[in-house]
């Protein structure tokens, strides 16, 4: 077994099991299939994804993102860093442009090189990795591929979700077993103005900040959206300044 102090950036024993789960791969694409989130983050990616062009998946797990847009004739590449997700991936039947990599999305820029039109960041795959710092490298790598005026789409998990941010879980860290064994898996949260915060720091501008219920668009979302969302779909797109540096 890897010692703690090997694993990657941003990884940390909790994540480093998960990605490697056999049980969590074998059911992946069919829980993704029966997911009514997860049609809806790819209905809310072609919103902002009005053309083709080239799409970086951030955290592409099996490659859900490849199904849904390279047929509409986008490029795709899809970066992860758990070897048995990519090999669901490199194993799909699916053709066409379409690359898969093995890579640390805290160190993107060492592996992939821009420009792209798009990149996705979804299912709170921000939020899985570990530290502020880390992350903020992750959405600043994101910036550093993509050409200017390239858009990203991020979802993220909200801290304050049925009040839990009000009772004393401020920090954003959450704490679970894991479903499929292995070291607990903690998932950061975001509040909104955090999550914006990160993606002005980065280099974008914010376009959207969609608040979304457990299967999708949230219900009224005019009421108390701080205390009822699930979670936030973000559009953002990259700056100029933050392209050109």
């Amino acid at each position: 077994m890897i010692p703690d102090w090997q694993l990657p950036p941003g990884v940390d024993r909790g994540l480093h099991d998960y990605m490697r789960s056999g049980d969590m791969v074998a059911g992946y694409d069919a829980m993704m299939a029966a997911s009514p989130l997860a049609a809806f983050d790819v209905q809310f990616c072609a919103k902002w994804f009005d053309q083709p062009g080239r799409l970086i998946d951030l955290g592409c797990g099996t490659g859900r993102l490849a199904k849904a847009f390279v047929p509409r004739g986008f490029g795709y590449v899809g970066v992860d860093l758990s070897d048995a997700m990519l090999n669901v991936a490199f194993a799909s039947p699916m053709r066409g442009d379409i690359l898969f990599i093995k890579a640390n999305l805290v160190e993107l820029p060492q592996h992939v090189s821009g420009p792209f039109d798009y990149a996705t960041c979804l299912f709170s795959t921000l939020g899985m990795v570990r530290g502020h710092e880390n992350r903020l490298k992750v959405l600043r790598n994101a910036a550093a591929v993509l050409r200017p005026g390239g858009r990203l789409v991020l979802h993220v998990h909200n801290r304050y979700f049925r009040g839990l941010g009000l009772k004393g879980w401020r920090s954003g860290e959450m704490t679970m077993p894991q479903a499929y064994g292995g070291a607990p898996l903690t998932l950061h949260h975001f509040g909104r103005g955090e999550a914006m915060r990160m993606l002005t720091d980065a280099g974008f501008r914010v376009l959207e900040v969609l608040p979304i219920g457990i299967d999708g668009p949230l219900p009224r979302p005019w009421l108390l959206p701080t205390l009822r969302a699930y979670g936030y779909l973000i559009a953002a797109e990259v700056t100029p300044r933050s392209a050109a540096a």
